[in-house]
């Protein structure tokens, strides 16, 4: 796939096949999050690859918007580290490109995936971080869904000229 239609054409897909998926397909979109830019070049991430049913069952239960759950393959839990940042507060952001990083391999891939936001909502991070004993310099940023898609979208426009400014608002 030409990397602008892979932009361009990426959604977030919520319902997936039965179709496993491979444990180097896993490989690939974990390396391609750690090849997101970062602050610094501090690489702030870990990623938690969930596969076990049960725990999948049990993020459904902690985050109100997860029932794709039901039927994906597995999740990936995007974290920052706060130890490992020289910039305070840009794991935020460095684990944000990880995350889309990780939607762009997907659809590369073939795959569906879909961003399930945890950051900044408190109640959603302290569900997830008692669900995976995260350490407390460990912060959870977001889930991603991931299968192979049993649903298609069309590309929407949603490119705005009137939203572009140069040199000046």
């Amino acid at each position: 796939m030409e990397l602008l239609d892979g932009i361009f054409t990426r959604r977030s897909i919520r319902k997936y096949t039965a179709q496993e998926v491979s444990k180097g397909q896993i490989e690939t979109l974990i390396k391609a999050g750690m090849y997101a830019p970062s602050a610094r070049n501090q690489q702030p991430w870990h990623f938690i690859v969930i596969t076990d049913r049960e725990l999948l069952n049990r993020v459904k239960d902690v985050h109100p918007y997860a029932k794709m759950l039901n039927d994906a393959q597995l999740a990936i839990l995007v974290c920052g580290d706060e130890t490992l940042e020289l910039s305070n507060g840009y794991w935020v952001v460095d684990c944000s490109a990880a995350t889309q990083n990780i939607l762009l391999a997907a659809h590369g891939l073939g795959l569906g995936a879909v961003w399930l936001g945890l950051h900044p909502r408190k109640e959603r991070k302290s569900d997830i971080r008692k669900l995976f004993s995260l350490p407390d310099h460990i912060q959870p940023l977001s889930l991603i869904s991931v299968g192979y898609p049993d649903e298609e979208k069309d590309k929407p426009e949603r490119f705005k000229p009137d939203r572009i400014h140069y040199n000046a608002w």
